[in-house]
C-alpha cells in the first residue's frame, strides 16, 4: 500500500522552487529597473518562514508532514527592501553587482531544488518498477 503522504517532501521543494522562481522574478524586475529615479529594490520572503514553519521537536519527517497538512500557509511574500534607504542621489537604491550576484544564486537554488525533486521522482519510480 502506497502512503497518502509519500509527496511531502516534493511538496515542500515545489513550494521552495516557486518562492526562487518569484525571486528571480524579482531580481529581474531589480536590474531592470537599476536607472528608474525612486525605485525601491524588492525581494522575497520565504526561507524564514520555511524555516520557523519547520522548528519543533520531532523527527523532521514529521515535522514535513504536519507543514503538509497547512501546506497552503506557506506562501513567499514580495516585500521592499529597506525602502528608506538610497545609494544614489536619484533616491534609487537597486546596486546593479549585488543584484547580479543575487541572480546567481538564486538561479543556482531554483536548479538544485528542481534536480532534487527529480531525484525523489526517480527514487519513487525505482521503487515502482521494482515492485
Amino acid at each position: 500500500m502506497i502512503n497518502s503522504s509519500i509527496y511531502n517532501y516534493v511538496d515542500v521543494l515545489d513550494k521552495a522552487a516557486d518562492a526562487a522562481y518569484t525571486r528571480l522574478d524579482v531580481i529581474s524586475n531589480n536590474i531592470a529597473n537599476d536607472s528608474t529615479p525612486n525605485y525601491k529594490r524588492q525581494d522575497v520572503q520565504f526561507e524564514t518562514i520555511l524555516q520557523a514553519s519547520l522548528a519543533g521537536t520531532g523527527s523532521l519527517e514529521s515535522r514535513i508532514e504536519e507543514l503538509n497538512l497547512n501546506l497552503g500557509e506557506l506562501d513567499s511574500y514580495i516585500y521592499t527592501d529597506q525602502s528608506s534607504l538610497a545609494y544614489r542621489m536619484d533616491g534609487n537604491n537597486v546596486d546593479i553587482d549585488q543584484e547580479e550576484a543575487y541572480l546567481a544564486e538564486t538561479q543556482i537554488r531554483y536548479q538544485a531544488l528542481i534536480d532534487q525533486m527529480m531525484q525523489e521522482f526517480g527514487r519513487y519510480k525505482t521503487v515502482l518498477s521494482t515492485s
